[in-house]
């Protein structure tokens, strides 16, 4: 069987105690380097091959310290703290520069957790939409390769046609899957909550270069709901709360068709003019 594009752009290869090897991909490849929802996805990937893991992803920060550059890189964790039902970790990425030292470009923690069944309600329930089926199939003149590696219908919240800087709102709502479908797991789901453009893009109707600080991802499915979801569609609901001074932040919730809510993400992201 062919191995997925995402599978082969998230393979690390075990060098050290708590330390990958991996290699950027050209399927994911964005402006200045990877998209960065497969380096948050190549983070807790390494988390998630560690042989002192316990539990699943609960939650996972990704600082972009600066961009990946083509070609190899190391991901280093380590199990910082492990309490009776969390565990806690460190994690670093780094490249070697022309010199032969040793960069970071990337900080991060997460934390994974043993969950046991309690009482669970859903105080943020999906919104009524259309279905996947009759919602727009997005394609991109110009897009990033990354892009063509997932299918995005489009529900409301579009990349303006028009750079007329007098947008309104910073709302996008659009369902979405691997390309080709992959059963959803952890790892792609880090990266779908990483999926949306820059809202300043929207809410401004001005393209100016964005790119994201620091994101944070809440995982709120368990392996039950991920293999109920499937290859299915999940419907991502973004927008944002306040720009100001060159930064905004931008909050994105995730469902399945089913209606059950997967992720929640909050990330800050700078913009020039």
């Amino acid at each position: 069987m062919t191995k997925h594009p995402f599978d082969k752009a998230l393979a690390l290869a075990e060098i050290g105690p708590g330390c990958y090897a991996g290699m950027t991909s050209a399927d994911y490849w964005n402006m200045v380097g990877p998209f960065g929802g497969t380096t948050a996805a190549t983070v807790l990937q390494a988390v998630l091959l560690h042989p002192q893991r316990i539990g699943d992803p609960l939650s996972l920060t990704v600082n972009y310290a600066g961009a990946l550059q083509e070609g190899a890189f190391e991901v280093q964790v380590h199990p910082a703290r492990t309490n009776r039902s969390t565990q806690h970790w460190t994690a670093s990425i780094l490249q070697h520069d022309a010199q032969g030292q040793s960069i970071v470009t990337t900080t991060a923690t997460v934390i994974t957790a043993i969950r046991r069944e309690t009482w669970s309600v859903s105080d943020t329930p999906m919104p009524k939409v259309k279905t996947p089926a009759e919602s727009e199939l997005k394609s991109y003149d110009d897009p990033g390769i990354w892009l063509q590696r997932y299918e995005l219908r489009l529900i409301s919240g579009a990349i303006p046609s028009e750079w007329h800087g007098r947008g309104d709102n910073s709302l996008t709502q659009v369902w979405m899957r691997d390309h080709p479908p992959r059963p959803l797991d952890f790892i792609s789901l880090a990266a779908l909550s990483d999926v949306f453009f820059p809202r300043v893009w929207l809410r401004r109707a001005t393209r100016v270069p964005a790119g994201t600080v620091s994101i944070t991802t809440y995982f709120h499915a368990g392996p039950k709901e991920l293999l109920e979801t499937g290859a299915g569609y999940v419907l991502g609901q973004a927008s944002a709360q306040e720009f100001r001074n060159g930064f905004f932040d931008q909050s994105a919730l995730l469902w399945n068709e089913s209606g059950t809510l997967l992720c929640s993400s909050h990330q800050i992201v700078y913009f020039k003019e």
